[in-house]
């Protein structure tokens, strides 16, 4: 397991900390006080994603919690492929709760963040107060593997299909690797709502990056400092770490089984774009017109018009005011 050093910085009222999460030191972003609101981030990002949301959930009276999760930023990265299950990465959430002095929170996720917090609602539902997701929907354990599920969606493109192809040991880790700056900048402008339309296919005889076009400018919502911070991380870590999570799709089927065709019981909030390609994923277009029978107790989903799949960042302010008129719905719900 790599140890990655922390400094201790304090900035616009974000501080910053490492913490004993189980077997690993887990960095962690955070800023207020009151009721815990935790941030989960997903692919290729760190804590940074959320840092409008740290001050705007504080500001409403919430202690926002922005972790880098296990093999990204400034978190311990375990060696092993398996080290990134889904059951690892519940569990982490689940004990920085605790470790934060807290019985329950509500979860926030976004892309691999979602598909962590949709987890832990549904194995720890006394923690899980209440779910929102950004981007990634709801998709319940059912008959299937989720890489064989995929290759009747692809059909001949299944190979160069991204999920498929990242599962290449040391391919696309060295493609990614080559250039963080570049892969950074590519893949923000590329999912966002002024990168639209990508696909998700690796042309033939390509590279992982071919997939996002190079940005001739900088979107309104990203700086180069904003590139810069998360791909200094990246330098850092390498995206071996942050691919692993992919390489556990089959596996992650597998572990989740005795959850078969559960259900979501908690409130849950589902935040899309109409630009974003994972509002096309199966559990959205349900989550969306309000007939999930996997999540009874979701709130009417908010798609935003113009929006990728960078949410948190490209439409800050409505996804601020979203999450915290959902949290406030909750209330009470401290212990």
């Amino acid at each position: 397991m790599k140890n990655v050093a922390l400094e201790d910085t304090s900035t616009t009222g974000i501080t910053h900390r490492s913490v004993q999460v189980g077997e690993i030191r887990m960095h962690i972003a955070e800023a207020g006080s009151g009721p815990l609101v935790v941030l989960l981030h997903g692919f290729p990002e760190t804590w940074y994603s959320w840092r409008h949301q740290l001050l705007a959930l504080a500001a409403a009276g919430y202690h926002a919690v922005a972790p880098d999760q296990r093999g990204y930023g400034r978190t311990e990265l375990p060696d092993a492929v398996e080290d990134y299950t889904i059951l690892h990465t519940v569990g982490d959430v689940i004990q920085l709760v605790d470790v934060l002095g807290e019985e329950r929170a509500v979860l926030a996720g976004h892309d691999w963040g979602g598909v962590v917090t949709w987890h832990a609602a549904l194995m720890r539902p006394d923690v899980v107060r209440g779910v929102v997701s950004l981007s990634t929907p709801f998709q319940p354990h059912a008959d299937g593997a989720h890489l064989a599920g995929l290759r009747a969606v692809a059909g001949a493109d299944y190979e160069n299909y991204y999920s498929v192809y990242v599962q290449r040991p040391g391919v696309a880790d060295e493609e990614l690797g080559e250039d963080p700056r570049a892969t950074v900048r590519r893949a923000l402008y590329g999912a966002s709502g002024e990168g639209y339309p990508w696909s998700p296919i690796v042309p033939a005889g390509g590279h992982l990056l071919d997939i996002w076009p190079e940005p001739g400018e900088l979107p309104g919502w990203l700086t180069e400092q904003d590139i810069d911070t998360v791909a200094e991380d990246f330098a850092r870590t390498g995206f071996t770490p942050a691919l692993n999570w992919f390489r556990n799709f089959d596996r992650n089927w597998a572990l989740t089984s005795p959850w078969h065709n559960a259900v979501i019981t908690q409130p849950a909030l589902y935040i899309t774009g109409d630009r974003d390609l994972a509002a096309k994923l199966p559990g959205a277009a349900e989550l969306i017109e309000g007939r999930s029978a996997a999540v009874p107790h979701a709130r009417e989903a908010i798609v935003l018009p113009g929006c990728g799949h960078w949410i948190q960042q490209e439409r800050s302010d409505d996804v601020s005011r979203a999450m915290i008129s959902f949290v406030r719905s909750l209330a009470p719900w401290r212990t």
